[in-house]
């Protein structure tokens, strides 16, 4: 069944996060599955977060050429940027000896892109024309990586989504409050229920 790209799905804040979370519910072995399980939803990522991530792309449309080989240079990044930047928000430290897997993974999604990025009014070049999916990815990352952004991931306590918290104290809590904070309201509005009707049963 074709996944529904919406605003929730890209709640990480930059690409390489919201890319991330296209595994849901990570570490719960017997819930979690991947929505990149097939390659089409990748293409249909991407096209999405042309739109939601309009920001940090400058306006830039992502294209995906939905091969094996390009689906696994994603991957690759994806899982290697996972647990790169949820070791650095449980330890507050970039750890070395995971770097170097992202920084290949990263390498792999630019190579073979001919691109001119980083400029002042476009960070990730030519808004004119298309960029391949897999080097927006790679560039996201690097882009994490380089600032002190990284050091605002958060880990969502309900889904376990990595986001950047850009709250003005920093004391943002959910990946997204419309989703995982309401469904937090509404189980301790369930838990209260049953404290009651335990008390008074």
């Amino acid at each position: 069944m074709a996944v529904l790209w919406n605003r929730h799905r890209f709640s990480g804040g930059v690409l390489v996060l919201d890319t991330t979370n296209t595994v849901v519910l990570r570490g719960d072995d017997a819930r979690s599955f991947d929505r990149f399980a097939d390659t089409v939803e990748i293409a249909r990522f991407a096209e999405a977060a042309g739109s939601f991530r309009a920001g940090e792309l400058g306006g830039r449309e992502l294209v995906f050429d939905a091969t094996d080989a390009a689906a696994k240079r994603v991957i690759g990044l994806r899982e290697t940027s996972d647990a790169f930047f949820r070791r650095a928000v449980v330890s507050s430290h970039l750890d070395t000896t995971l770097l170097p897997a992202v920084l290949r993974a990263a390498a792999a999604c630019l190579d073979g892109a001919d691109e001119m990025i980083g400029g002042v009014d476009q960070p990730f070049g030519d808004q004119a024309t298309p960029m391949r999916f897999e080097t927006a990815l790679g560039v996201s990352a690097l882009s994490l990586l380089a600032g002190d952004e990284w050091r605002k991931i958060r880990i969502c306590p309900n889904c376990n989504w990595l986001f950047v918290d850009r709250s003005r104290n920093a004391s943002r809590l959910w990946c997204d409050m419309a989703v995982c904070g309401n469904r937090e309201k509404a189980r301790r509005h369930y838990e209260r229920g049953k404290t009651k009707e335990v008390a008074y049963g």
